[in-house]
């Protein structure tokens, strides 16, 4: 699937705030945890614990987010398809980031071990 402007505009004014409680959600019915959640969004990221609280305060966009995220030098060995869209093929680097995140979160649901997740 191509990802249209349309669709890249609306993932850009989508707040952190609004997704987060699906993530923890999603997670947590998986048995995993928060804290497992708040490990996988740092080492994408480079937040701590307490600058993921003041996004979610703030109810920053993913636009914003990212542009104040340390991204993890090795973000590009995230790959696979998340949400239909093939994230190695996506063009607009900030839909991109966005669909890394996810991947993660998806992957921490799944089970998959730590280490794995965090390309190590």
């Amino acid at each position: 699937m191509k990802a249209t402007p349309e669709h890249n505009q609306r993932i850009a004014r989508m707040t952190f705030a609004s997704v987060y409680p699906h993530y923890v959600t999603k997670v947590e019915k998986k048995g995993r945890t928060k804290e497992e959640l708040h490990q996988v969004i740092t080492w994408l990221t480079g937040f701590t614990e307490k600058d993921i609280q003041k996004l979610i305060d703030e109810k920053v966009t993913f636009e914003t987010f990212f542009e104040k995220a340390d991204l993890n030098p090795n973000a590009h060995l995230i790959k696979g398809v998340i949400c239909g869209y093939r994230i190695e093929e996506i063009e607009n680097p900030l839909t991109q980031q966005v669909r890394y995140l996810d991947k993660l979160v998806d992957e921490l649901a799944k089970g998959r071990k730590m280490e794995k997740i965090l390309r190590s």
